[in-house]
C-alpha cells in the first residue's frame, strides 16, 4: 500500500458564499472513484480544517461524474468581503483539500 496525496488521482472545483465553502473532488479516473468514496470522507475534510473550526460538512456522491462535492460551513471567517484574509476565500482552500493523504495498491 502506497500514501500518496490526493492531486495525484484527482482534481478540485471550488465556490464560495458567504461564510460556505463548496468543493468537489473529481477522480481523473473512473477506476480510482471507489478510493475517493471510501477515503475521502466528511469527517477527514473536517479535521482537514480544523484550524478554521469548521461548522456542519456535508458530502454528496456524484457516481456518474466520478465526484463527490463538500458544503464546508464556517471556514472563510465570514466570506471574501467580510474577512482580512485575502487567501480565506474558496479557490486557494481547495488546494488544501488536494494534500489529504491517500492509500493505494
Amino acid at each position: 500500500m502506497a500514501e500518496v496525496p490526493l492531486h495525484e488521482i484527482a482534481h478540485a472545483r471550488t465556490g464560495d458564499k458567504g461564510n460556505r465553502l463548496n468543493v468537489s473532488v473529481i477522480a481523473y479516473r473512473s477506476e480510482d472513484y471507489p478510493l475517493l468514496v471510501a477515503q475521502v470522507t466528511a469527517e477527514r475534510i473536517k479535521e482537514l480544517f480544523a484550524g478554521r473550526a469548521p461548522g456542519a460538512v456535508r458530502r454528496y456522491e456524484l457516481p456518474l461524474l466520478k465526484a463527490l462535492n463538500f458544503v464546508i460551513d464556517d471556514v472563510l471567517e465570514g466570506g471574501v468581503n467580510g474577512s482580512l484574509n485575502l487567501d480565506g476565500h474558496g479557490k486557494s482552500l481547495s488546494f488544501l483539500v488536494l494534500t489529504l493523504p491517500i492509500r493505494r495498491s
